[in-house]
């Protein structure tokens, strides 16, 4: 069973996501909140799987929530999907430095809401390419330089390059695709290099090929 967390501050929304997910017969809404602060304290209560965090909430956003959970030691297997009214460039590209999994549209149609949960609870992240080459023009945008301090030296060159096609945006099947692999091997691949970079998902290696210098934007590995 995938136990959720909403977080919005409009009541009818969370009402409807309730009654949406709650008839999916694997999911759960075991807590709702309205604000950042509330958000927090129910996510280290009830110990959600999933959260579809509002971006724009009182008494702390959404983005600000999703930093502390996901710094708390006791959540590191609760996935945090943002939903907004918002589509811009800067909170996709924030909300993946946060640590989310996912980035929706409240407009997005049940059943794609319905599949990103599943997602990202499998561990995947939501994001596409498009989505992939826009966060990553906005990393550009507010340039830091390659960090030193990303351990690429404890990945093989394989896996560097699996984690460059990974910044591109790439799923499995087409890694495998582009590297004449089996999409199993492409997964194993990724996974390791998870484990030994120390991530949580597919997102966050999507910033740190960025970051390291490995993938920058416009390049083609």
């Amino acid at each position: 069973m995938i136990r959720l967390l909403l977080a919005d501050d409009q009541t009818l929304i969370r009402a409807g996501f309730r009654a949406l997910l709650d008839a999916e017969p694997d999911m759960e809404v075991v807590a709702e909140a309205g604000t950042g602060r509330e958000t927090v304290r129910l996510a280290e209560s009830q110990v959600p799987d999933v959260v579809l965090m509002d971006i724009r909430m009182p008494d702390g956003d959404g983005l600000a929530a999703t930093r502390q959970i996901l710094a708390n030691p006791r959540l590191t297997s609760t996935r945090i999907i943002i939903l907004t009214t918002f589509e811009l460039d800067e909170y996709i590209a924030e909300a993946v430095r946060a640590g989310a999994a996912g980035f929706l549209v409240k407009d997005t149609e049940p059943e794609e809401l319905i599949r990103a949960v599943r997602v990202v609870h499998d561990g995947d992240a939501l994001l596409s390419p498009s989505v992939t080459r826009r966060i990553m023009a906005q990393l550009a945008v507010h340039s830091r330089a390659a960090s030193k301090a990303v351990p690429l030296d404890q990945i093989t060159e394989r896996e560097r390059e699996v984690l460059a096609l990974v910044g591109e945006g790439l799923n499995n099947a087409e890694i495998a695709e582009r590297l004449f692999i089996t999409p199993l091997t492409a997964k194993t691949h990724v996974s390791r290099i998870m484990t030994k970079l120390r991530v949580r998902d597919r997102a966050q290696l999507v910033v740190l090929a960025y970051e390291s210098g490995l993938v920058r934007p416009g390049w083609s590995s």
